[in-house]
C-alpha cells in the first residue's frame, strides 16, 4: 500500500484544550505530519495519553485543530461529515432497537436512503459481519463481540470514504478480541475502505495494518512509521512469524524510549 491516491493529509496539526481548573492551555498533539492513501489501513500506537484518540477525533471533525491543516480528499475538515464514520470502543447500541434497527439508525439520521434501501443494505451488512439469523435480536441478547459487529455494520452502511476506529476491541476478552481482529480484516478486505485504527495493542496494530505509526509521548507527534510487509490475507498464525516479531520489537523499543523520557505530570480525564 501507500502508492494510491492520497486520502487524508495532516500537516503540522496541533490540538489544544483549555483546562478550566488549572486555567491554562493543554497541548494534546503538536506538529503531526502524516498521509494516508486510498484503501490503506493505518494503525496508530503510542504511550498512554499521547494524543492518539485526540487526533482521531480531529479527523472525525469532533474537535477543532488550532494549528496546521487537516484535509480529506483535499477538503479541509472542519466538522463531522458523511464521508467519515466512527466506530467507538463502546458499541453505543440503542437497547430498544433490534440488530436491524440499530444498523439502519445511522442512515436514518443522515436521511441518505429510503427505508426500503436501508433495510436491504442492512441485511447485506448483517451477512458481511456474520450476524445472519440475529436480525431481530436486541443488544441485551448479544455478546460483546456481536455488539461490536453491529457497531461496525452500522458504520459501513453509511458508505463512508474513511472508517475511523477508536480501540473498538479494547473491552473484549482476549479470545474474542483475536477473533474480531480476524473478522475485521475479512470485512475490510471486502470493502477496501480507507481505515485509521487507534490501539494500545502493538500486536493488534501490526496484524491489522498496512502501516503502523508510532506517536511520541504528549504532546503527540509522529515518531516512527513502519510499513508492514506481511502480505494479505493474514491468518492469526502470522503473529508467530519472525518478521512480525521483529516489527513488534521495533515498535515496543520506540515506545519504551518515550516512556523512559522524563514524563510530564499526568492530567486525569484527558483523552489518549
Amino acid at each position: 500500500m501507500g502508492a494510491g491516491t492520497t486520502k487524508l493529509v495532516a500537516k503540522d496539526v496541533a490540538v489544544e484544550y483549555w483546562l478550566a481548573r488549572s486555567e491554562r492551555l493543554f497541548t494534546a498533539v503538536d506538529g503531526v505530519d502524516l498521509e494516508i492513501h486510498d484503501g490503506e489501513f493505518v494503525a496508530i500506537v503510542g504511550p498512554s495519553g499521547c494524543g492518539k484518540t485526540t487526533f482521531l477525533n480531529a479527523v472525525d471533525g469532533l474537535i477543532p485543530i488550532c494549528g496546521g491543516s487537516l484535509t480529506l480528499d483535499g477538503r479541509d475538515i472542519t466538522k463531522p461529515g458523511r464521508d467519515r464514520a466512527m466506530v467507538f470502543q463502546q458499541p453505543g447500541l440503542l437497547p430498544w432497537r433490534t440488530v436491524l434497527g440499530n444498523i439502519i439508525f445511522g442512515v436514518e439520521a443522515q436521511g441518505t436512503m429510503t427505508n426500503a434501501e436501508a433495510l436491504e443494505g442492512a441485511r447485506k451488512q448483517i451477512e458481511i459481519v456474520g450476524l445472519k439469523g440475529f436480525e431481530d435480536a436486541y443488544p441485551s441478547e448479544l455478546s460483546g463481540g456481536m455488539q461490536q459487529r453491529v457497531n461496525l455494520a452500522r458504520a459501513l452502511l453509511t458508505d463512508p470514504e474513511m472508517l475511523l476506529l477508536d480501540e473498538p476491541f479494547a473491552a473484549l476478552d482476549a479470545q474474542t478480541r483475536e477473533m474480531m481482529q480476524l473478522e475485521l480484516l475479512k470485512i475490510w478486505n471486502r470493502s477496501q475502505k480507507t481505515a485509521l485504527f487507534i490501539t494500545h495493542d502493538i500486536k493488534e496494530a501490526i496484524y491489522l495494518a498496512d502501516r503502523v505509526i508510532v506517536f511520541t509521548k504528549r504532546p503527540g507527534r509522529v515518531k516512527l512509521e513502519i510499513e508492514v510487509d506481511l502480505g494479505r490475507p493474514r491468518s492469526l498464525r502470522v503473529k508467530r512469524d519472525p518478521k512480525f516479531l521483529e516489527y513488534e520489537d521495533r515498535i515496543w523499543e520506540s515506545i519504551q524510549e518515550e516512556l523512559a523520557a522524563r514524563p510530564e505530570r499526568l492530567l486525569a480525564g484527558m483523552p489518549a
